[in-house]
């Protein structure tokens, strides 16, 4: 039995800590925040569970592992502090605000043997496996590029801008769809609400083969919108996490052919045709898991079989080396910014 404790329990805390305790071979023995509040809300709902207001008591609960739910600032410190005491460790995104600090996460994990892990939720979500099933079989054909909207009315927050709030998601589904690492990164922020804190980010990503990504985040759009869609040479498809129908594959695709052994060479337009097709939508059938529940199982799996999770330090470290980017970027006023390698 793998006992967890929780530290912070405001806006995501709650869906760990309901996921972790119906989580086979585990238990919540501890959770943490400095809101009186939110561990009133652990006690009426999970009375056996201990409550505290220390991390440091935390910490000497009788815990083996730590799931951090805290502010993101907070990420390297918290999980630094888990890791020297001999406990293995869920970072929810970021995992840490610099390229310096998630290496210093990694190899601190690695020396003491223990797990490390990001929480990069969509990584656990049927629609993007499937939809990286349809990419990985050709089915789209060449990807040409990729574009997300991740937009939302509130939670305006005070200590990270939308890049760091909102961006990890994206930027880890893309690096997971592609397999790649992006090469470079331009990014233009607005701040609207507060003073160097922007609320609005527009990202270009280039990977290799030619293929382009783009970003958009937001926390003062109208409607909620958590929506990604691939154009590719042979067929087009939209993942929409707020539809019912969350891949839908479009029989719709633009190529090139040469036509110079059918009709002579050309030294103009003529020497290449654009190909145009259409047909039908297709929606496949998913069997969807909450991608939570798979997230706080693959943790404890992880634990227990000895292992790195599958979205360990080094994907972590990969998402904060286009996020560190990304904020040099916008520093530059958009100016591009190379991504370094992977390697720690």
């Amino acid at each position: 039995m793998i006992n967890i404790g929780l530290a912070g329990c405001g806006y995501w805390g709650p869906n760990l800590l309901r996921n972790f305790s119906i989580c086979p071979n585990c238990k919540v023995k501890a959770v943490a925040d400095i809101d009186d509040k939110n561990l009133k809300y652990v006690t009426d709902k999970y009375p056996k569970i201990i409550t505290t207001n220390s991390y440091k008591e935390l910490l000497k609960s009788g815990i083996d592992a730590v799931v951090l739910a805290t502010p993101a600032r907070t990420h390297f410190s918290l999980a630094k502090e888990a890791l020297l005491r001999n406990k293995h460790v869920l970072v929810e995104k970021p995992l840490a605000m610099s390229v310096k600090e998630g290496k210093a996460l990694i190899n601190l994990a690695d020396k003491r043997g223990l797990c490390l892990m990001a929480g990069h939720t969509f990584e656990y979500n049927a629609a993007v496996r499937e939809l990286k099933k349809q990419l990985d079989s050709g089915a789209a054909g060449k990807p040409y590029y990729f574009y997300s909207q991740r937009l939302n009315f509130g939670i305006v927050r005070e200590d990270i801008n939308a890049l760091w709030n909102l961006a990890p998601h994206d930027i880890s589904i893309l690096i997971y769809l592609i397999g790649k690492m992006p090469l470079n990164v331009s990014c233009k922020g607005y701040a609207f609400i507060q003073e160097k804190i922007e609320d609005v980010v527009f990202m270009s990503l280039t990977f290799p083969d030619n293929i382009a990504a783009h970003i958009q985040v937001s926390w003062l759009d109208p409607n909620k919108v958590r929506r990604l869609t691939v154009v590719g040479s042979e067929k087009m498809i939209v993942y929409d996490d707020v539809a019912d129908s969350k891949i839908q594959i479009f029989d719709k695709g633009i190529k090139r052919r040469n036509i110079k052994d059918s009709l002579g060479a050309y030294d103009d337009f003529g020497k290449y045709q654009l190909i145009k097709h259409a047909g039908d939508v297709i929606f496949p059938q998913i069997n969807f898991a909450e991608p939570l529940k798979e997230e706080c199982q693959e943790f404890v799996d992880s634990i227990f079989e000895k292992r790195k999770p599958l979205t360990d330090g080094e994907n972590g470290l990969r998402v904060v080396k286009v996020l560190e980017a990304a904020q040099k970027s916008i520093e530059k006023n958009g100016k591009s910014v190379s991504i370094p390698g992977t390697r720690t």
